[in-house]
């Protein structure tokens, strides 16, 4: 697990989105290269990634229009059926030639072999440039991808309605959240404003940008699983989930989350509809640009479940580009890759706003972006980097569309919990017993020693 730490002397690391995050797939073939067009290499590359779309159809026109080695680059940008339509083109002969991957898609990806390896591509001093980290970024020895940007994640409140509550200070536990979405509510209601919202169209992504980050603080696995016994325990979510529940009862959450998407959300928000969400630090940028806020605003850390920190906010990222073990033209993706690693590109990434880089050698000289909110976001004591849980694939409904049942229609959420708990740890059984999945305790494992790693 220490390399998973290599990169704690880095500085100040988030993401930012500053451009439109449109919700519907997008392919673009830009530019038109300098090869005649017969000779011409066509790879495309598959990102689930809006916040940066603009950027990145920008620098692929650019590399079309001026590579000579006749490679033409069709991008492909999906919305949340990224994994599912990637699964599908496995199953064809349209699978993409480069594949964004994230810390929680590239370890699932390797094991499903969609990826290739890159060290045959990999010089000395570019291994040297991008620090690599176990189960992040390499597998079984290999590397599979490098870094780029990472991401932190926090509440984002409305400063206007709280001010109009006559609340000084965003909730810092559970009890506080209640209280002060049912004030803010009560405080909006002539404008329509409520104190609360989650973008529970997808459950996983509403809950892996809130009750995540707060069982993580409290010190629990954010995605249920618990370092020190090498089991799945949900335990820790049930005060998390009452909460939500109870803010939906009290009727301080924003009417219709069932079907609400991310960006509708922050739509609303940043016409003052909603006074507390919890997410990434792509926010800034959205508030900048995408929909600029008609309000003030800012963000502070997630609350916990009783006002004690005892473990690290999730600092996430550590990837960015892979290979696709079914290219057919894997030179031609690799000099893509190699063009968009370039310090030129990554520089020019994080000094626009959309990321600050975790690669040393460009978050020491870039500078930081002039974004309002982004001094909400920068790593602070509490935010660090947490081992890489087992990914498993338990037999009917999954956590997050579980808690979310519950939070809809009520009943026992001890017994909810005891299930999960039951089908998750028999995904991991069979895992282990089958696939050849590692999972050892770590009786020594204190997650509250995560936070503060890159803190400036």
């Amino acid at each position: 697990m220490s390399k998973r730490f290599a990169l704690t002397s880095l500085s100040v690391v988030l993401a930012l989105g500053l451009t439109a995050c449109g919700s519907n797939a997008e392919s673009n073939s830009a530019g038109s290269g300098n090869s005649k067009e017969g000779e011409k290499t066509r790879i495309s590359y598959w990102t689930g990634d809006r916040h940066d779309a603009e950027f990145v159809k920008e620098k692929v026109a650019a590399f079309n229009e001026t590579n000579t080695d006749g490679i033409e680059v069709e991008l492909v940008v999906k919305g949340d059926d990224f994994d599912t339509a990637l699964d599908l083109s496995f199953q064809t002969a349209d699978s993409p030639d480069v594949i964004r991957v994230k810390e929680n898609t590239i370890g699932t990806f390797y094991k499903k072999e969609y990826l290739a390896p890159i060290d045959e591509f990999l010089t000395d001093p570019l291994k040297d440039k991008f620090p690599a980290m176990d189960d992040l970024n390499t597998f079984d020895g290999k590397r599979y991808s490098l870094p780029n940007y990472g991401t932190t994640m926090r509440l984002i409140y409305n400063k206007d309605l709280f001010a109009k509550a006559g609340i000084e200070n965003p909730p810092a536990t559970l009890p506080e959240l209640v209280d002060t979405a049912k004030k803010l509510t009560e405080a909006g209601k002539a404008d329509g404003a409520y104190g609360f919202a989650q973008n529970f169209k997808n459950p996983p992504s509403a809950l892996g940008r809130s009750s995540r980050v707060i069982a993580e603080l409290s010190g629990f696995g954010g995605f249920g699983y618990d370092f020190k016994t090498a089991r799945f325990d949900f335990s820790g979510f049930k005060p998390i989930i009452e909460t939500f529940k109870q803010i939906k009862d009290d009727g301080s959450m924003l009417p219709g989350v069932e079907s609400l998407d991310i960006d509708p959300l922050r739509a609303q928000f940043a016409e003052g509809k909603i006074g507390m969400y919890l997410s990434f630090s792509s926010e800034p940028g959205v508030y900048s640009t995408q929909f600029p806020a008609k309000i003030d605003w800012a963000a502070a850390p997630a609350p916990t479940i009783d006002g004690n920190v005892k473990g690290a906010s999730g600092f996430l990222g550590g990837q960015w580009l892979a290979l696709s073990s079914k290219s057919k033209h894997k030179e031609a993706a690799w000099k893509f890759m190699e063009y968009m690693y370039s310090d030129a590109i990554l520089t020019d990434y994080q000094e626009k706003g959309y990321g600050i880089s975790m690669v040393p050698s460009i978050s020491a000289a870039a500078k930081t972006p002039d974004v309002k909110g982004i001094e909400g976001f920068l790593p602070n004591a509490h935010d660090g980097v947490w081992p890489v849980y087992p990914t498993v694939a338990p037999e009917g409904m999954k956590s997050d569309d579980a808690f979310f049942k519950y939070m809809l229609n009520g009943g026992d959420l001890d017994a909810v919990i005891t299930d999960l708990n039951k089908r998750y740890n028999a995904a991991l059984d069979d895992a282990i017993a089958n696939d050849g999945l590692k999972a050892e305790p770590d009786p020594s494992f204190d997650p509250a020693a995560l936070g503060g790693k890159f803190a400036k």
